[in-house]
């Protein structure tokens, strides 16, 4: 089935048998209106935040679309609302590692150009975060530290693609502080790390024979043992090198499955989001930072839409890792406009009309408030038990047309934010 939309609007609820004005009433309850989306308007429609967050050491905030407006400046301002209120001092996101530190140093130090250093990083399907809304994001996180104390940092929990970074990161904590290591860990890095002047680097690793990147995964984890393994005088520096050479891992470890087998392709991806997962968790037990965890709705929710590509996924983990310290916040969308590929490979901004009858967000989009927040966690019995129903659901990834996902909104999500109408970001590549 096609993503549904239309403008059908069906009196009862076909799937739970209840009237739908009693399942729109009962919904109404837990709803709280937002005025905008826009992070420099006044947050005080944000204050229901404060406690159904509270307690919660990673908020993992999800997007129904990869490349929507309203998503992202929501983020921006739900995360500047975190900070000023309560403490949140780190914005992670979907996005490498690497790239994470290099956004990191200018957001805490003004190091580089964050054009450039997104335009080299957000490459592949990380195009989508090559956005106007994320810049103003990244530059209000640098304007904020420049007068403040409290620092808010940039962290990137994904594994695509290992930049040059963090082997130079490696080897230079190595030669300071264990040079002999240094001298081993030169010959395996100069084997794994991205040519220069290579291009885009999603063709460093896919360009390889599955032979040939399963040997470099054994040569990234020979390194990460060595660095494990060898004494070391200060231990902090020594957790970092660590963690650089791990995400090196991760990444090496992705491409060394099979991705044209469908099966080895599931095994990658469940290895993804658990990766995301304990880089994520390292960097909150490392740094004791309260995280906004910027991703995709598929990725956030703690149940997988699709279970035989995604078998268990990023939210599921971080609950299981965290326990209640996680929670997670869904959106949806009655009708708008997104940025994807179409079917030949070439970004597009795409229009859709209408929730359709049947889905979650025709339903959603009864409550009064145009925009709203919706606590799934007080829902009164009656729409519990329609939230625990699987319906269509708009998601989409990065290519569209998609397949409408059923999707069990009480089983995947804390919280909802849904949104009467959305616009396509405003990409910079």
């Amino acid at each position: 089935m096609d993503f549904e939309r239309s403008n059908s609007s069906p009196g009862r609820d076909p799937m739970s048998g209840s009237p739908q004005y009693c399942v729109t009433t009962a919904l109404r309850r837990s709803a709280y209106p937002l005025r905008t989306t826009e992070p420099y308007a006044d947050r005080s429609d944000l204050e229901p935040l404060s406690r159904l967050v509270e307690g919660a050491c990673v908020v993992g905030l999800g997007q129904a679309t990869h490349n929507s407006h309203e998503f992202f400046t929501m983020k921006h301002r739900i995360f500047r609302y975190l900070v000023e209120k309560l403490g949140f001092t780190t914005f992670a996101l979907e996005a490498n590692w690497s790239a994470g530190l290099r956004l990191n140093d200018y957001v805490l130090h003004g190091k580089g150009d964050p054009r450039q250093i997104m335009d080299e990083e957000f490459q592949g399907s990380y195009v989508f975060w090559n956005t106007l809304e994320h810049l103003d994001l990244i530059e209000w996180m640098r304007a904020h530290n420049e007068r403040h104390d409290r620092k808010v940092q940039f962290m990137g929990a994904d594994i695509g693609h290992a930049g040059e970074e963090l082997y130079d990161r490696v080897l230079t904590l190595a030669m300071r502080h264990a040079p002999r290591l240094g001298r081993e860990l030169a010959p395996l890095y100069r084997q794994l790390r991205p040519e220069p002047g290579a291009g885009a680097w999603p063709g460093h690793y896919l360009a390889k024979s599955l032979e040939e990147r399963r040997w470099l995964v054994f040569l990234a984890r020979r390194a990460l043992t060595l660095l494990r393994r060898h004494p070391w005088p200060d231990a902090c520096s020594h957790a970092w090198a660590v963690r650089h050479a791990k995400a090196i891992t991760q990444t090496w470890t992705l491409y060394a499955h099979d991705l044209d087998d469908p099966a080895q392709l599931a095994q990658g991806l469940l290895h993804r989001d658990m990766a995301m997962a304990e880089n994520t968790v390292w960097w909150r037990l490392r740094t004791g930072h309260r995280m906004l965890l910027s991703a995709h709705n598929a990725h956030v929710a703690y149940e997988s839409f699709d279970p035989e590509h995604y078998p268990r996924v990023l939210g599921a983990f971080l609950r299981q890792y965290l326990g209640p310290r996680y929670v997670n916040v869904g959106f949806t969308f009655h009708r708008g406009s997104f940025n994807a590929w179409n079917e030949a490979n070439n970004m597009t901004a795409f229009t859709v009309g209408p929730a359709g009858g049947h889905s979650n967000e025709h339903t959603l989009d009864q409550i009064d408030h145009d925009d709203h927040l919706l606590d799934l966690r007080t829902i009164p019995a009656r729409a519990r038990a329609w939230l625990q129903v699987a319906r269509p659901t708009g998601v989409v990834g990065t290519v569209y047309p998609v397949a409408t996902p059923l999707i069990r909104l009480a089983h995947s999500y804390d919280m909802l934010i849904h949104l009467r109408e959305i616009t396509a970001a405003h990409l910079l590549a």
